[in-house]
């Protein structure tokens, strides 16, 4: 078994579609594809007991091919999948608890000799790293509700955590991270969203569109309200002659917004379901606009939304809502419209006039695709690892 990779742990099995499963899993693919051993570990339920895998949990093996075609990620990452058997995870006590095979038995024992660094969300995991003397980073894109331990941040084994929001920095500060711990990076997009898709971008406008002369705008992301999606829906009864297409969501998810689409009586909006990113790059090219319209809700404090960089990296124009953690952005020479937030009516004003001034290009703005460069995921895993180098 090699030693000395980089492991990502993520405590939730890649079974359904996810921002943060997606921000895992392309964070692991980036370190594989700056040149370094990487692993994506996380969970797989047993039924039963099963020794001999419990026994021997840690085989890293090659990423299925849904996972692959899910995220774009490349095939040189590998993959761990943790064995949890039963009762643990299924029965409430804190010896069954998920967390204590984890951090208790799977990290010193067999996660340990293996790796150089791990990298996770998951606080109790970068704890039971930092006390086995595993460096770790910590990720954390979520206001705090918790005092950090003194003695696990200031261990020199506690490399960086990594935020994504001010906001959030703020409030680590505050409950105990030291300054000098914290990386405040954006989000990432996968450079497969680079790749041109003429011909697949045809056939989904031809899919979707009556004719050749209607105007495609495209939402793709989470359909939670504080995304906007309700607010989408407004916006597409002002524009009866654009037709929307709204990609992404949980089943339950796609059924409410179809009654509702249903009893609004919008002959011009079309629910795509949930796509793997090698379905959904083409799709993003195949639009005349791309919507994101964000709440001023709290999350607009925390999110760095990853569907703002993919649609940066397809080179598609974007009508945007200014939420305070893209703020930055309204100054940058990407083709995008900007606009408050909360409001559908000046939202489908900056459709029409995005549409107006931002004709298609099946070769994309090259602006945006020249400013989005910087934001790939290999550039931000770049930076968090000089971290554990410096520190070294």
């Amino acid at each position: 078994m090699q030693e000395n990779y980089y492991f990502y742990y993520s405590d939730s099995n890649f079974t359904e579609h996810g921002a943060h499963l997606g921000h895992n899993a392309n964070s692991a693919n980036a370190v594989a594809n700056l040149g370094f051993p990487s692993l994506l570990g996380y969970h797989e339920a047993l039924p039963g007991i099963q020794l001999p895998k419990v026994l021997h949990p840690f085989a890293p093996q090659a990423p299925s091919e849904k996972l692959i075609k899910r995220y774009s990620i490349q095939s040189k990452i590998k993959v761990v999948k943790l064995p949890i058997p039963w009762p643990f995870g299924r029965v409430s006590h804190k010896l069954t608890a998920t967390s204590t095979l984890i951090c208790k038995y799977y990290l010193p024992v067999f996660i340990r000799p293996a790796v150089r660094v791990v990298h996770s969300r998951n606080w109790n995991f970068i704890k039971a790293a930092v006390k086995n003397k595993i460096p770790a980073i910590y990720e954390h894109h979520h206001y705090v509700n918790r005092k950090f331990e003194p003695e696990i941040v200031n261990s020199p084994y506690f490399r960086v955590t990594v935020t994504v929001a001010q906001p959030v920095l703020d409030s680590l500060v505050a409950t105990g991270m030291p300054p000098e711990k914290i990386v405040m990076l954006h989000s990432g997009f996968n450079q497969n969203f680079l790749g041109r898709h003429p011909e697949k971008a045809q056939q989904w406008r031809a899919k979707i569109l009556s004719n050749s002369d209607e105007k495609l705008v495209i939402y793709a992301g989470g359909l939670y309200g504080f995304k906007g999606v309700d607010l989408l829906l407004e916006v597409a009864q002002q524009l009866p002659t654009v037709k929307f297409a709204i990609a992404g969501g949980k089943d339950s998810q796609i059924q409410h917004y179809q009654h509702l689409i249903q009893s609004m009586q919008l002959e011009n909006v079309t629910l795509l379901g949930c796509l793997p990113h090698t379905d959904l790059s083409p799709l993003l090219q195949a639009a005349d606009l791309l919507a994101h319209p964000h709440l001023a809700t709290r999350e607009a404090t925390f999110t760095s939304p990853l569907k703002f960089f993919e649609y940066m990296a397809s080179g598609t124009p974007i009508v945007a809502s200014k939420i305070v953690t893209l703020q930055e952005f309204t100054k940058s020479p990407a083709s995008v419209v900007w606009c408050d937030p909360d409001d559908p009516k000046e939202f489908a004003q900056s459709i029409q006039f995005a549409l107006d001034h931002y004709p298609r290009r099946t070769d994309g703005y090259s602006d945006t695709l020249a400013f989005v460069n910087q934001f790939s995921w290999e550039s931000r895993m770049k930076t968090i690892l000089s971290y554990v180098e410096k520190a070294a």
